[in-house]
């Protein structure tokens, strides 16, 4: 179903370092099918992972674009970047990059929607976990958390 990393030697093997980019990267690029305009649609996003459920949690406006199109098709991927180095003189790049491929789970149960929104807090806003109680409440209702359930993973590193 997917295709094999073309390089194979970059590719990343490091279990440890693969979760440790998708736990500690500030954010990363979403990546969805064909907008109504016939373009694809990609966008820069906040994102927590759970490495017990094995899933990544997003919020959101509870409408919107990308909310409409992971109704019409919820395979989706997010990529991640960690460190990144021009080598001028060699006329390259080093670098490491996590791809995860899988479902967006839209209609979350209340209890999962506030576990995502708890890890989100936990992630972006240590030490204000009270306050974001009160905030998520707050704002219950106009916000919206997806998840996507991790399907399958590349990695890809040039040291």
């Amino acid at each position: 179903m997917f295709r094999p990393v073309r390089r194979q030697n970059r590719i990343l093997e490091d279990e440890n370092r693969i979760e440790e980019l998708l736990k500690d990267s500030e954010y990363g690029f979403l990546s969805l099918g064909t907008s109504e305009s016939g373009y694809g649609y990609g966008l820069p996003i906040s994102y927590a992972y759970d490495t017990e459920s094995n899933k990544l949690y997003f919020h959101c406006a509870p409408e919107g674009q990308k909310l409409d199109m992971m109704k019409q098709n919820n395979k989706i991927s997010f990529c991640v970047v960690g460190i990144t180095k021009p080598v001028a003189s060699q006329f390259t790049t080093l670098y490491e990059s996590v791809i995860v491929f899988g479902k967006a789970c839209l209609d979350l149960p209340d209890e999962e929607k506030r576990k995502g929104l708890r890890l989100l807090v936990a992630k972006y806003s240590e030490g204000y976990e009270e306050l974001g109680e009160k905030y998520m409440d707050k704002s219950w209702e106009r916000t919206s958390v997806f998840s996507l359930e991790i399907k399958h993973i590349t990695a890809k590193a040039k040291y």
